[in-house]
């Protein structure tokens, strides 16, 4: 009998929890943004954080006259064929608020606590906590490129269920900017970026991000609404690894940008050299079990084209070795 009213309790105990934990999250009472997200715009999105307006000057980001002329300057310099600057060439995260531009698939995961965004390129992904947790003290001194959001949950239509998710971010590090034709964020990092996250209310496939940048590169707080469609399969929908630094050939040695050719050879990305002959090319000598590499400049090239030469000729050294 003692053995029987030791199963009982035990069998109330975890139906007790099951129930507790039931209450704790009710999946109905939250909309349903289960799935696969695609920039609702697809490619035609590209470089238009404002997806209502052009990319580049067309934007019309209200930037102070200091961050303007950085912006056109940026524009320049990608027009000589550099990279500006956008610092994702060398598989930095975007960080906040261009990780919402989706120019990957993204996906939502709402959770008792939080709701994650996920993202596979570089691993782009968000934890908006919605537990009441406040900013943390010591944010200013562990900085992230998403920044800290807090969120909460909202019915703002009085149905009984959640329908829009309101996140403030914050503690930000750099360098970030909007979206890939450079337009920057304010290199103290001070931004604060609020949003409000929802379905629309006559198509639950299209979701959309109500997002307000307040920062000191800007004269007013900028908004801006991204829309996102949800994929439609018959069919599972897979996901798929996207591995920023797996082939990637853009280097950055000193400020300047230079590409790494299938012959080995590292060119500059701008200026007169691009499309003349590579700066550098690695012989290679292995004696037993050690491996010298030397470089020799190519004496068509200017030795101003080459800033650092020793530091070019490590890197070369690092590509060329096998492993």
């Amino acid at each position: 009998m003692h053995f029987r009213g030791s199963i009982g309790a035990a069998s109330l105990i975890i139906a007790l929890l099951t129930a507790t934990a039931g209450r704790a999250f009710d999946d109905a009472k939250y909309p349903d943004l289960k799935g696969q997200w695609h920039r609702a715009e697809g490619s035609a999105g590209g470089g238009r954080f404002d997806p209502t307006k052009p990319p580049g000057l067309l934007q019309e980001v209200p930037l102070t006259a200091e961050y303007q002329a950085i912006y056109e300057a940026n524009l320049a310099n990608k027009e000589e064929g550099g990279q500006g600057s956008d610092p994702t060439y060398r598989c930095l995260p975007p960080g906040l608020p261009r990780i919402m531009h989706a120019y990957a698939p993204m996906e939502v995961v709402v959770m008792p606590d939080t709701t994650y965004i996920l993202m596979e390129h570089i691993h782009d992904n968000r934890r908006i906590h919605t537990d009441g947790r406040d900013f943390p003290d010591n944010m200013d001194a562990d900085p992230m490129f998403a920044g800290y959001s807090i969120g909460k949950w909202v019915d703002e239509d009085g149905d009984g269920r959640y329908d829009t998710l309101v996140v403030e971010t914050r503690g930000f590090k750099g360098p970030r900017n909007y979206d890939v034709t450079g337009t920057p964020l304010h290199r103290d990092n001070q931004s604060i970026i609020r949003e409000r996250i929802y379905l629309d209310k006559s198509d639950p496939n299209m979701l959309h991000d109500e997002i307000t940048i307040i920062d000191h590169a800007l004269t007013r707080p900028w908004t801006v609404t991204k829309n996102y469609r949800r994929a439609q399969s018959k069919q599972p929908i897979w996901w798929h690894e996207d591995i920023c630094a797996e082939a990637n050939v853009h280097v950055d040695i000193g400020g300047q940008a230079y590409f790494l050719g299938a012959d080995g050879l590292l060119m500059p990305t701008e200026g007169p050299a691009t499309a003349g002959p590579a700066l550098f090319q690695a012989d290679r000598e292995v004696t037993g079990s050690v491996d010298s590499v030397s470089c020799r400049a190519n004496d068509r090239v200017s030795p101003k084209a080459i800033p650092h030469p020793l530091l070019q000729c490590a890197l070369l050294a690092a590509f060329s070795t096998p492993g």
